[in-house]
């Protein structure tokens, strides 16, 4: 039997109460909670994020759920500057 590793994504939750945040335990793993924004990171298996989406959204106590980008942002990306993400600021002046 050959180990593999399974892909994970997060879901951003965003909820009107802070208590109903215990509730989302039953969806996946809770990484972070912010107690100001009142939101909450949510890690699963990749396969099921659909199904856990839906199911979020019909919830009454969650006002948005947010796919999280990480899984598709390029880790190997060293040089902002060549990929046209950062200029310095001498550099629109020219």
């Amino acid at each position: 039997m050959a180990f593999a590793i399974k892909q994970r994504q997060s879901l951003i939750v965003y909820v009107n109460n802070l208590r109903t945040i215990r509730n989302l335990r039953h969806y996946g793993r809770i990484e972070y909670v912010s107690k100001k924004m009142r939101y909450a990171v949510i890690y699963m298996d990749r396969e099921n994020i659909e199904d856990v989406y839906q199911k979020l959204k019909g919830l009454k106590f969650v006002k948005k759920v947010i796919y999280s980008h990480w899984p598709d942002i390029d880790p190997d990306m060293s040089d902002l500057k060549a990929a046209g993400i950062y200029k310095h600021e001498t550099e629109e002046d020219e």
